[in-house]
């Protein structure tokens, strides 16, 4: 699942991946269970960061590798943050059966919209989870709701920029494809996921 920051790409990943009851694989969420866990390549990943530096493809290939092997994932899965560069593409292509085809559903959303909603966004002082503007407390602790820093309204047209430089050539990778497609993600929540529904059984011929 790909789409910008603010597109609503995790919270539909989630969404999507639990009522089908297939994992949803995150590459935030996956390299800190490796760290946490000291497999080799989270051995790997922990030395980069601590150095302040990004992990490069090679790492993150390699954990999003150890993931999608593990038995939760033989029967279909949801990433979300992976591939984020062509080699990280071409390496998942490597990795999956190519009897199965990989459905690429592409949220796009206009910037000002995205501007809009990073601007409100709202994450729990405790937890870290992102929650809608509208609530008083994180639903999942309790905590206290505060901005996110990097949701300032500059720094949001720059990380949009940056994802639009950088997530392109990953979009023209698999934009030839019969199995991508692209939803509107301006709408509600359960018109987008309706709309993923209906994209993946497009591609799968009815079969979710």
């Amino acid at each position: 699942m790909l789409g910008p920051p603010g597109a609503g790409k995790g919270t539909q990943a989630e969404r999507f991946a639990r009522s089908r009851g297939v994992p949803r694989v995150s590459t935030g969420d996956i390299l800190r269970e490796a760290v946490a866990t000291g497999s080799e390549f989270g051995k790997a990943a922990k030395l980069v960061m601590d150095s302040g530096r990004l992990v490069g493809d090679e790492i993150v290939i390699g954990i999003v590798r150890e993931r999608l092997s593990q038995p939760d994932a033989q029967k279909g899965f949801i990433l979300d943050g992976f591939p984020r560069t062509v080699a990280q593409a071409e390496a998942l292509d490597a990795m999956l059966d190519p009897r199965i085809p990989l459905i690429v559903v592409d949220i796009e959303v206009s910037e000002e919209t995205l501007v809009r909603r990073l601007d409100a966004r709202r994450i729990c002082s405790s937890c870290g989870t992102t929650a809608p503007p509208a609530d008083p407390r994180c639903g999942k602790c309790g905590g206290a709701l505060v901005p996110r820093p990097d949701d300032d309204v500059d720094v949001v047209r720059e990380r949009l920029h940056v994802y639009a430089n950088d997530t392109q050539p990953i979009v023209d990778y698999y934009r030839p494809r019969t199995t991508f497609r692209s939803v509107d993600g301006d709408q509600t929540q359960e018109s987008v996921a309706a709309d993923i529904s209906a994209a993946v059984a497009s591609v799968s011929g009815g079969r979710e």
